[in-house]
């Protein structure tokens, strides 16, 4: 079986990777040269875990080839996967379509046999409407089928996400387009994964919604992070013990400075623009979306708060710049505002992330001082705030921080330290969520 893949980014190349691992022979197509260079020459222009290996051994095999060329990549191809990005429009907040509908218009330019077209990008509700009209004008010659197949990859675990999903949704009303797409997921089916089949306007919604609602569970638990400071309870405690509800589920019930990435931002954010525009608002979403914004904005003011009510002058280190572990990706990642409003504080900034400096560096002020190890950024340091939970940091000895440090605050934004033991090596500790000590016996509860 063949098939085409149009994108080499995140989720076209880790999409194509893996289908090539089922035995597929996959075309990929990248217009970008600087990227397609890379791709050609053995490199991956993204940090993936396990990504690297699995594109080398695909790319040996033959089963994964990367061109320019999509006329020579369409060629024999059974499916076309569009897989191209879909970035919040400037000024509106729904989805950008613009690469999706120039994919659509060279896929139809090209084509000289019957074939399934497939978005693989997150696109809007009705989206897949559009390109069977756009196809039916461009090319009435030929019997194209249009199909949604949206993905559920998580950065850091795209790889398991992709060979061990918990489900594969397939939006297509066609029988060749189901056809096509079962076959291409047989592998799948034979470990007995749960395989929807929809409509196409089911599947598109399946990933907005599924992404709003996680989202919605992150800022759920936020929140209760901020009551549990105020009451003396533990959220870790809470997460617990709502988490194995069997009906509420232990995912996404970690505290944290808000969700970033390339995912829930634009995702709920588009579905709440869809829903207005249907005349059926998301009011949850709606509140889901501010919530976030606030509390990412509100950071840097904690941060100044556990300095004693100013930063200026102070060296502060941040440890974690991505907007989660196991990923170089910055998009609306916490620490942008975060480290930008303390710089405007007068903070002196040094900065360690084990993977996302490289792209981090452009977004930060220039003031930033980036370091080569989170003992280097804590050299020096006032201060230290962990904003993205590597599990590096956690291992880092109270001891050996409070050798290198000139102060002794910590703001944990992610939890990753044990606060007893920070407090004993005389540290002032601030996690999230987490019981304060009482200072006095005045301020013990009755």
């Amino acid at each position: 079986m063949r098939i085409a893949m149009i994108g080499g980014g995140y989720v076209g190349l880790v999409s194509a990777a893996c289908f090539a691992e089922f035995g597929v022979e996959v075309a990929l197509v990248e217009t970008d040269p600087a990227r397609l260079r890379q791709l050609q020459e053995g490199g991956i222009p993204i940090y993936e875990p396990g990504l690297d290996t699995l594109v080398a051994a695909n790319a040996r095999a033959g089963r994964l080839t990367f061109g320019a060329d999509l006329p020579a990549a369409l060629k024999g191809a059974e499916a076309v996967f569009i897989a191209v990005g879909t970035p919040t429009r400037r000024g509106d907040g729904h989805a950008d379509l613009t690469y999706v509908f120039k994919a659509v218009e060279q896929i139809a330019a090209a084509l000289m046999h019957e074939t399934v077209i497939v978005t693989k990008s997150t696109v809007p509700i009705g989206t897949g409407r559009k390109i069977e009209a756009v196809l039916r004008e461009l090319r009435p010659d030929l019997p194209l089928s249009v199909a949604s197949n949206p993905e559920f990859l998580r950065e850091g675990n795209a790889i398991n996400d992709f060979m061990r999903p918990d489900r594969v949704v397939i939006g297509a009303e066609s029988e060749r387009a189901r056809d096509v797409l079962r076959r291409l997921y047989r592998p799948l089916y034979l470990i007995e994964t749960p395989i929807l089949v929809t409509a196409l306007e089911t599947a598109e919604l399946i990933k907005y919604a599924a992404n709003s609602f996680l989202a919605m569970k992150v800022t759920f638990i936020n929140e209760m992070a901020d009551l549990c400071e105020h009451i003396g309870a533990d959220v870790h405690d809470v997460a617990r013990g709502i988490g194995l509800d069997g009906r509420i589920g232990r995912k996404f019930l970690h505290p944290g400075p808000g969700f970033g990435g390339s995912c829930f931002p634009k995702d709920t954010l588009a579905l709440v623009r869809m829903a207005q525009e249907h005349d059926a608002p998301t009011r949850l979403i709606e509140t889901v979306v501010a919530v976030n914004d606030a509390r990412k904005a509100a950071m840097a003011a904690r941060v100044v708060g556990a300095c004693g009510g100013s930063v200026r002058g102070l060296t502060i280190a941040v440890l974690g710049l991505t907007f989660k572990p196991e990923t170089d990706d910055m998009r609306d990642a916490p620490s942008l505002p975060l480290v930008t409003r303390l710089v405007a504080e007068g903070a002196a900034i040094r900065a360690f992330d084990p993977a996302g400096m490289d792209v981090a560096r452009p977004l930060l002020p220039s003031a930033v001082v980036w370091c080569e190890s989170a003992l280097d950024a804590a050299t020096g340091a006032d201060a230290i705030v962990v904003v993205t939970e590597w599990n590096e940091f956690r291992a880092l000895a109270p001891a050996r921080l409070s050798a290198v440090m000139r102060g002794a605050r910590i703001v944990d934004l992610r939890n990753v330290f044990d606060p007893a033991a920070m407090r004993a090596a005389g540290f002032s500790y601030l996690g999230l969520g987490r019981p304060q000590p009482y200072r006095s016996s005045a301020q013990t509860p009755a």
